[in-house]
């Protein structure tokens, strides 16, 4: 693909956004295009430097017995609280 021709596009501004744009417009006496330009600029080299470590997952033993769903540990915990009142409701 070839990014060397100029582009004209509509662009929508969230209200936030806009306001930024049209004062920085004002104090540096931009046009809107220049405004635009230089902050999605700005905004793309910053994102380029940012370089994060990956992020490593440790596992953990928790200690369970296999077969254990720890994705259901509300369920087993509601389970066990009926066995609990039902065993109370017989003495």
């Amino acid at each position: 693909m070839c990014y060397d021709a100029l582009m004209r596009t509509t662009l929508t501004l969230d209200p936030d956004v806009a306001q930024k744009l049209r004062r920085r417009m004002v104090q540096e006496r931009l046009t809107l295009k220049e405004a635009v330009n230089q902050t999605l600029r700005a905004g793309l080299k910053t994102e380029t430097r940012k370089s994060r470590a990956p992020f490593k997952l440790r596992p953990h033993s928790f200690g369970f017995a296999a077969g254990i769903d720890l994705n259901k540990m509300n369920q087993l915990l509601d389970d066990l609280e009926v066995e609990d009142s039902l065993r109370k409701l017989r003495r």
